[in-house]
């Protein structure tokens, strides 16, 4: 039988999940929602992304339902498609912007 949990903070702590690996989530979760917002701004649907990039329509469903968690390659061939790109930049850099 499936458990179930009146509350987020009740499922959250039977996740028992690292703060490493909560902050890996929210980072994946900004990426695939930064590919959106590019693929919205220029009025794209994700057909004609499919068409652009290669990469097929189902699959960049399944990315920005966040059913997987997206190759890097595959990030780098949607968002070049949209003339954008993935920069590495230090994380205490990205704190003092929060």
């Amino acid at each position: 039988m499936e458990k179930k949990f009146a509350t987020w903070d009740e499922f959250e702590k039977e996740l028992d999940i690292t703060s490493e690996q909560e902050e890996q989530i929210r980072l994946e979760m900004e990426i695939i929602d930064a590919t959106i917002k590019a693929r919205e701004k220029q009025k794209l649907t994700q057909r004609e992304l499919s068409k652009r990039s290669g990469i097929k329509q189902s699959a960049i469903a399944r990315l920005e339902k966040s059913k997987n968690s997206p190759r890097v390659d595959t990030l780098m061939r949607l968002l070049y498609s949209m003339g954008y790109t993935l920069k590495v930049v230090p994380l205490n850099k990205i704190n003092k912007n929060n």
